[in-house]
């Protein structure tokens, strides 16, 4: 039996929940701000009015900080349950998603401090030998780097394309402004070294995101 959607008051998804077996990712790109609010306010309004099938999880809807890229991060415990739903919706919202489960987690703060950006960069990778590489490389070196270097940084959570040809970085900062400073940091240029050292990996970008959506469905009644 499916469950009735409700606006989320979290900050976020919870990355690490051990029931998720499935990431579903969307980019929408948009001419701008407004164009992209209005994106994200129609996507978002369609998941909740939605009936939600068994397996979904949650949706949570994020705009640029340039204001031109729209994202979707929907968690399921099976991979049919993103295209079980968005079959039924139209426009921008039925788009199709890349499927990614979750590698490897980096957490810097526990204390649960709330992200106040997030990070999400995206690599075009060769095969599972290569996403099981970069992932190694790119944790190793966030994880050895100073703490100054690397102030602000709440955790990276990586995940692994099930095709094999993505790798998809979701971290979580404390502001902006932290990851400005990151940006210009030693520990930003060892995880440049790290991806230009690993064949078979090529950086498709990445962008700073701020939450705007929160779904999760109300199974109160089944």
């Amino acid at each position: 039996m499916g469950a009735e959607p409700r606006a989320a008051a979290r900050r976020g998804p919870d990355i690490a929940r051990a029931d998720v077996t499935s990431v579903h990712i969307t980019h929408w790109y948009a001419p701008d701000r407004a164009a992209a609010l209005a994106l994200l306010d129609d996507v978002a309004a369609q998941w909740t009015a939605a009936a939600w099938p068994d397996g979904l999880l949650s949706f949570h809807g994020y705009l640029s900080t340039e204001g031109d890229t729209v994202l979707g991060y929907v968690q399921a415990t099976h991979p049919t349950a993103h295209h079980d739903l968005t079959r039924t919706l139209h426009g921008p919202a039925a788009a199709g998603a890349v499927s990614y489960r979750l590698h490897t987690s980096v957490v810097l703060d526990p204390s649960g401090t709330p992200p106040g950006a997030v990070v999400v960069a995206t690599f075009d990778v060769d095969g599972a030998e290569r996403q099981e590489r970069i992932v190694e490389s790119v944790a190793k070196a966030v994880t050895e780097a100073p703490p100054a270097q690397r102030d602000g940084m709440i955790s990276a959570h990586f995940h692994a394309g099930t095709d094999g040809s993505r790798v998809l970085n979701y971290a979580e900062w404390t502001s902006d402004g932290a990851h400005l400073a990151f940006l210009e940091g030693a520990a930003r240029a060892a995880t440049l070294r790290a991806t230009g050292a690993t064949p078979g990996v090529r950086p498709i970008g990445f962008r700073r995101f701020h939450l705007h959506h929160g779904i999760t469905p109300d199974r109160s009644d089944t």
